[in-house]
């Protein structure tokens, strides 16, 4: 599929993006790959870490419709990337976010039916089920907008579909990376929100693996989501500094104590494969494919009434071992 084929990736300089683009490069023989976003300065870090002939740099936001139609010509697959992410940040410049995460996903829509692309995967996040905070809410609305733009492509053949997973170790802003800086400036404790909470945790190769299959899975409108286990945050800290006295900030606005990735009340629409689940669309498809059966041949079953997906229910979590483990592949 990724063989000779013309990628887009919104959002394309940040951590996902350049470990998508190693991956594509090192293993899929992409005949193109374009990056596409905002920062130049990025942009030029990014070039001189990969100077392979089929990279190409497009200076745009998701944001400008006309731009992204342009650098969408040709394309045959986009990952959508681009987003608004920091919850703080969002909580005090809503309209902002709005104009990223839900104006920049119907741009990245329109322009892959206007250009006829093949098949279109978009980032979302466990914070998009049962939001609380304006990021969660913006990136539910994108959820929806692309399960939708299934039924709106007409005769073309061009497939949406959404991949959802939880907090990326050793991604920016994540815990790990802001508790190896303060111990490696010698920090005497740690700050945590609360010692109960528990977040999902998969490493950046791993999101990048499910995002590919996800390509091949697809028959346009699942949202995917990843079995990935838990992780408490005091096994986090104790992982990273042993011993080390923990300091209760209180919880930031718009976060949560645990993390959802499938609500109950999505339990119906949703179908578990053997590495992953399925939510499936909620409206009927002029597609009227059968979700249980993927594009790789992997069969699901219906997930069990009142079934719900959640970081403080999840029958896997890391020991403190697995945690530095998991610290090691993100150094």
């Amino acid at each position: 599929m990724f063989k000779g084929s013309n990628i887009l990736i919104t959002g394309g300089t940040g951590s996902f993006g350049q470990k998508f683009i190693a991956t594509l490069l090192s293993h899929h023989q992409p005949r193109r790959v374009i990056v596409y976003s905002r920062d130049e300065l990025k942009q030029y870090e990014m070039q001189q870490n990969f100077p392979q002939e089929q990279m190409r740099f497009f200076i745009g936001d998701v944001r400008d419709a006309e731009r992204l139609r342009h650098a969408t010509r040709d394309v045959d697959l986009i990952v959508h990337a681009a987003a608004l992410k920091q919850v703080p940040a969002a909580e005090y410049n809503p309209g902002e976010c709005i104009k990223t995460n839900v104006g920049g996903a119907e741009n990245v829509i329109a322009a892959a039916i206007a250009n006829g692309v093949k098949k279109v995967v978009a980032l979302s996040t466990d914070k998009a089920a049962s939001p609380i905070n304006l990021y969660g809410a913006t990136k539910l609305v994108a959820d929806k907008l692309f399960v939708a733009a299934n039924n709106t492509v007409g005769r073309q053949n061009t497939r949406f579909s959404v991949v959802r997973y939880g907090n990326v170790a050793g991604s920016r802003g994540s815990v790990i990376p802001l508790f190896r800086k303060l111990i490696t400036e010698g920090a005497t404790e740690l700050p945590i929100t609360d010692r109960r909470m528990t977040r999902f945790w998969i490493t950046l190769q791993q999101g990048v693996d499910f995002v590919i299959k996800a390509f091949q899975r697809m028959h346009g409108g699942e949202v995917f989501v990843p079995k990935i286990p838990s992780a408490r945050i005091c096994d986090l800290a104790a992982a990273m500094a042993p011993g080390l006295p923990l300091k209760i900030i209180g919880i930031r606005p718009g976060e949560k104590l645990h993390e959802l990735m499938i609500t109950r009340d999505d339990s119906q629409l949703t179908l578990e494969f053997d590495d992953h689940y399925v939510i499936t669309p909620s409206i009927r498809f002029v597609l009227n494919e059968n979700y249980a059966l993927n594009g790789l041949g992997e069969s699901g079953k219906p997930a069990a009434e009142g079934f719900k997906y959640a970081s403080d229910n999840n029958p896997v979590f890391l020991s403190v071992p697995e945690i530095c483990a998991l610290g090691k592949q993100t150094s």
